[in-house]
């Protein structure tokens, strides 16, 4: 098949919009603007991409619903500034949405943050301002707003927003107490509440001090496990689950903050590969009278602290305790009041157990859990002491994640790609009798929800290549409600003008090395001749828990590079996300090896198409990304054009404990490994000119990975192109900078691919 734009029969799709469907309006409106009239199209530049208003259109981030289900709330960009994010609800009987809390009434200018807010939100990949994160009670009759550091009450009832501190440090991690009586938030270390009633701010603790914290989650929690918390209130607001956070035992590897006025140093506790973690340490706290009791999580403080969940009635605490070597994961049911702790459930595996959040306590003391035990990641019903009474899903695809519970129905709700992994959709499926998964949703894209608490009723994003995201409410059948954001393609839409030379990846498979089937997307240039040869960009990530390739709305940047002359080509190899676990954990103990044979195979697919120029390939990414950039420009025989690397580890020893050790074991443990993944002792079959990418504040892929591998390059007289972005971290923030960003880009690939020669 000749790769190119995949048009849908018209007259099929107008019969398709007439059915009396619950979610076709949604999935296919986009449809209608491309194919009911020729539009002209104007050029899409970096500055239009990279500016506001957000050329995406309106989005809602964040949605969460009211525990009554009967308002939806979400973060919203200004249309003078995307980056700058207002707080914002709809009705769920109806009525125009509106505006609860203004960001810019709150914070009228940014301010500097403390080092430990920062490092949080790079943990949480929250790049905007304003209001960037909230948090209901559980009744429904507060919401929690911090902003730039302070913290605001929003009323519900009145919409009435209070301050509630005005301090010179910041207050981090706030949440509301589930009765609504507290506000509780982490400050220099320490665990701190305000009692709503009085108004009085109380410690709970008083000794974090460095290396010390309470309530915190420490680096590699927030980075690799995605526990961004370090405090869980009891369900009746009486106690809290904190943790005790020692890194006393963590290197200290001093970090350059550099900025474009002034060099900081940073004596910053990163837990390199094969080297101590933190100690961590559980209790449960009395908040009346501060009576504290310790959780015995065991003997062994080497381990992980992955998850931490009340029951229901607050009678257990239960604990996900993950070895160091991360092959072994014990959920632990704890005595609150004495701390007693036993292992109810076990999960071992040869490779490594993948977290979740697919905990879900149930008001009967019964949970549901998911696991990959049989090869794929699946739902399953236990007793409360961990008896299992039946598996609930099952089937040759994986569970992407339990979105909610309705426990009047006795249904889970759950995120899966059961015909294709390109797609996602959100299903329901009794977890109280033998039953197989009915969809909520339809259309072929990619869809993400929040559940309400109690009823069922859900908020869906939905996207295509066709369909920016739109965001809507629906009922517990699936039944659509009302929209929340409708992002309507039509002549308003920021995107309109640029609608005529919107490139549609065709989507295919290939075979690896082993018969494994592999999925790619190939977008063709605007205005393509396939009697014409052109140059070709490998855009890469092939790490684990990531997927690339899915029918979604995508970058705007892949329109950018279309725009320039490109044919763009993604693959996701073995190891990447949505598969199954023989799928992921082809790369074990091998980092490099296997994501690298599998894009060398995509790469000779890419060049034996008829208008592909074979000579001038290049290859792109970032992160985990970058260091497949490298791994592919140092393959041998692979003889790449070019390649642009951002923010890569050249060398796994020196990245974290959690991630390194999980794929690759210890520096001790696999020698082999680490050498193979390497990239200094790869470089002599280097091809092709490099462009190096580095925020010079990077906390998380540290400098020293960039600054061995430049010194490298130049001990061997190698010339290649370097950009450093002062004051930027693991990634580059902010429309300016990510405008430069990209002309960096298309620059680099225009010196060293020649779009413009097409003979």
């Amino acid at each position: 098949m000749t790769p190119g734009i995949i048009r849908p029969n018209f007259s099929a799709f107008v019969g398709l919009v007439h059915m009396k469907s619950r979610i076709l309006p949604l999935a296919f409106a986009g449809f209608y603007i491309l194919f009911a009239a020729p539009v002209l199209a104007e050029h899409l530049t970096p500055e239009r991409v990279f500016s506001d208003p957000d050329i995406n259109g309106p989005t809602a981030r964040n949605v969460q619903l009211s525990p009554d289900g009967a308002l939806v709330t979400y973060l919203k960009g200004k249309a003078s500034d995307q980056n700058a994010l207002d707080l914002c609800a709809a009705d769920t009987k109806g009525g125009a949405p509106f505006m609860l809390v203004d960001s810019a009434k709150l914070a009228p200018k940014p301010v500097e943050l403390s080092e430990a807010e920062k490092a949080r939100r790079q943990r949480m990949r929250i790049s905007q301002h304003g209001v960037v994160e909230y948090h209901w009670d559980e009744t429904g009759r507060y919401i929690i707003v911090p902003v730039d550091g302070d913290l605001y009450l929003a009323e519900r009832a009145t919409g009435h927003v209070r301050r509630l501190t005005d301090t010179k440090d910041d207050e981090i991690d706030a949440k509301l107490s589930p009765g609504d009586r507290y506000v509780s938030f982490v400050r220099g270390g320490n665990l701190y509440v305000i009692d709503l009633t009085t108004g009085s701010e109380s410690a709970l603790t008083t000794d974090g001090k460095d290396p010390v914290s309470w309530g915190t989650a420490e680096f590699v929690a927030q980075e690799e496990m995605a526990r961004f918390t370090g405090y869980w209130w009891s369900e009746d607001d009486t106690k809290i689950a904190l943790t005790r956070v020692d890194e006393s035992p963590v290197d200290i590897i001093p970090r350059l903050e550099v900025s474009e006025d002034r060099l900081i140093s940073i004596d910053q506790r990163y837990p390199r590969a094969g080297r101590p973690n933190a100690v961590v340490e559980l209790y449960v706290e009395d908040v009346a009278t501060h009576a504290r009791v310790k959780m015995d999580l065991g003997a062994n403080t080497d381990f992980y602290l992955a998850r931490v969940a009340w029951a229901k009635d607050g009678s257990v605490l239960y604990a996900e305790r993950l070895s160091r070597d991360q092959k072994r994961l014990d959920l632990l049911a704890c005595d609150p009041s004495g701390g007693s702790c036993r292992v109810i459930l076990r999960e071992t595996s040869p490779h490594w157990v993948e977290l979740s959040d697919d905990f879900k306590p149930l008001q009967s003391g019964d949970f549901l859990w998911s696991s990959e035990r049989s090869g794929y990641r699946h739902i399953y019903l236990y007793d409360r002491n961990g008896r299992l009474i039946r598996q609930v899903t099952a089937g040759d695809w994986p569970v992407a994640a339990i979105r909610g519970v309705n426990e009047e129905t006795g249904q889970a709700i759950f995120l899966a790609s059961i015909g294709s992994p390109l797609e996602r959709q959100l299903y329901a499926i009794s977890y109280l009798h033998p039953d197989t998964p009915h969809a909520l949703t339809s259309g072929h894209g990619w869809w993400d929800a929040t559940v309400a608490k109690h009823n069922g009723i859900f908020v869906g994003t939905y996207s295509d290549p066709m369909t920016p995201p739109r965001t809507a409410l629906y009922g517990a059948n699936g039944a659509f409600i009302r929209w929340i954001e409708e992002n309507r393609l039509d002549k308003t839409h920021p995107y309109f003008p640029y609608l005529g030379d919107r490139r549609v990846p065709e989507y295919g498979t290939l075979k690896a090395s082993d018969g494994t089937q592999l999925y790619y997307a190939l977008t063709t240039p605007v205005g393509f001749d396939p009697a014409k040869k052109y140059p070709a960009i490998i855009e890469v990530y092939g790490g684990p828990g990531v997927q690339t390739v899915r029918r979604d709305w995508g970058a705007m940047t892949d329109q950018l590079l279309s725009e320039a002359g490109y044919v763009l080509f993604r693959l996701d190899n073995r190891g990447s996300a949505n598969r199954s676990v023989a799928f992921k954990t082809a790369i074990d103990r091998r980092l490099g090896q296997i994501e690298t044979e599998d894009q060398l195979q995509g790469a000779r697919y890419l060049r034996s198409l008829p208008f592909i120029d074979p000579q001038h390939v290049a290859v792109s990414g970032w992160s985990y990304g970058g260091f497949m950039t490298l791994e592919l420009l140092t393959a041998k025989g692979a003889d790449f054009a070019a390649g642009a690397s951002g923010a890569p580890p050249t060398q796994w020893n020196l990245y974290d404990t959690c991630y390194t050790e999980r794929y690759m074991g210890t520096p001790a443990q696999n020698p082999k490994g680490y050498a193979a993944a390497d990239i200094l002792n790869r470089l002599d079959n280097l091809s092709g000119r490099l462009l190096l990418l580095k925020g010079l504040s990077d906390d998380n892929v540290i400098l020293a990975n960039t600054t061995r591998l430049t010194a490298a390059l130049q001990a061997r007289g190698v010339t290649f192109d370097m950009m450093e972005y002062p004051g930027e971290r693991h990634g580059i923030q902010g429309n300016a900078k990510r405008l430069q960003l990209w002309r960096t880009y298309l620059e680099f690939f225009a010196r060293n691919l020649h779009p413009g020669r097409r003979d």
